[in-house]
């Protein structure tokens, strides 16, 4: 382990000391927050409703035509991972637009564009204007491309992200927060890289990006360990990834659920910019453009290749996720970007 990360990890050990508050208590890292208000706005997440979103949206992606993996694609390339021939990204993105636009309060567009490799990504945005900080953005985003119903990866980020859209567009907040449907993120991250590189972060004030958030597991060994990081040995927590720039936003994302008592969740931090190869495994998402941007970047996952054995196969399917887990996870996300967000305003 590199002094850099094992300074990263004690920095947010330390900050963690400080946030051990239960029962709603006041810690200082939330110092001035209605951690009651949060846990209020937590209890208007419906469970049963992000599941039947589950449902709907692996539907979604199981009827789908694959993408034509043939020009994208090398051929030793698709011998070596045959799951990147079975990638599906249009009703899904349709059915995420759909869902966006029958929320009130929020302003809908479509960021299509083709990037430097002539590859099309299609990201859909949904923006709540901010009150008092408009102009300061807390991003929220997950990719709705997946590999055959992709239950977990990332179908369980995408219906997390619609219903914080559903419940905080009912609510007003001093900074603006934009939920992003990032596309293509499993051929090279390329939506949000796009994204990132065409200036179009540049308000992002901080973001918390989903991926893989469903599957858990109380078994002994059942949790994989990250390569120069320590783990637990069971598979029941959410992980909250940051780096150096954003150790402070994953110490208070920790800190909220500790108070709110959502969930056993685990902070680890990537030193730099999350690229030394300590810390390699902890960038494989749409917050890594991010880092690389110097932006703060909020990466909640289950960890997935680490612990589901499902990752990236054709039984990544609803059945082998948690329910019950998946809904806390997205409490745990709404009372964060309320947080950050500043609000709910009266």
């Amino acid at each position: 382990m590199s002094a850099s990360l094992r300074s990263s990890l004690f920095l947010l050990a330390a900050g963690l000391g400080l946030a051990g508050g239960t029962g709603c208590a006041p810690t200082p890292l939330l110092e001035g927050t209605d951690v009651t208000r949060l846990k209020t706005l937590t209890e208007e997440i419906q469970p049963e409703r992000v599941w039947s979103d589950l449902l709907t949206l692996t539907e979604r992606h199981a009827s789908d035509q694959s993408i034509d993996c043939v020009p994208l694609v090398p051929a030793e390339t698709r011998e070596k991972w045959p799951e990147l021939c079975h990638l599906s990204n249009s009703r899904s993105g349709e059915w995420v637009r759909s869902q966006f636009v029958s929320f009130d309060g929020l302003r809908v567009t479509d960021d299509v564009s083709f990037g430097e490799n002539g590859m099309r990504t299609s990201n859909i945005v949904a923006e709540l204007p901010g009150t008092t900080k408009p102009d300061e953005v807390i991003l929220v985003g997950a990719h709705f491309d997946a590999f055959w119903q992709g239950a977990d990866d990332n179908s369980s980020g995408v219906v997390a992200m619609l219903e914080l859209a559903r419940v905080l567009s009912r609510y007003k907040f001093e900074r603006t927060i934009r939920f992003v449907g990032f596309d293509m993120e499993e051929y090279g991250i390329s939506g949000s890289h796009r994204y990132v590189k065409e200036g179009k972060s540049g308000q992002v004030v901080t973001a918390l990006v989903f991926d893989s958030i469903g599957y858990y597991s109380d078994e002994e060994g059942s949790q994989g360990s990250i390569p120069g990081l320590p783990s637990p040995s069971k598979g029941d927590f959410l992980a909250i990834i940051g780096n150096d720039d954003s150790s402070r936003e994953a110490a208070q994302v920790y800190a909220i659920n500790n108070s709110l008592e959502l969930m056993n969740t685990v902070p680890l931090i990537s030193s730099g910019n999350g690229t030394p190869t300590l810390g390699f495994p902890l960038t494989l998402s749409d917050h890594l453009p991010f880092w690389f941007n110097h932006q703060k970047a909020i990466f909640l996952t289950d960890t997935a290749p680490f612990r589901n054995p499902h990752y990236h196969q054709e039984t990544d399917t609803p059945d082998t996720l948690d329910p019950i887990r998946l809904g806390q996870a997205t409490r745990v996300a709404a009372a964060a970007i309320a947080f950050f967000a500043g609000g709910p305003t009266p």
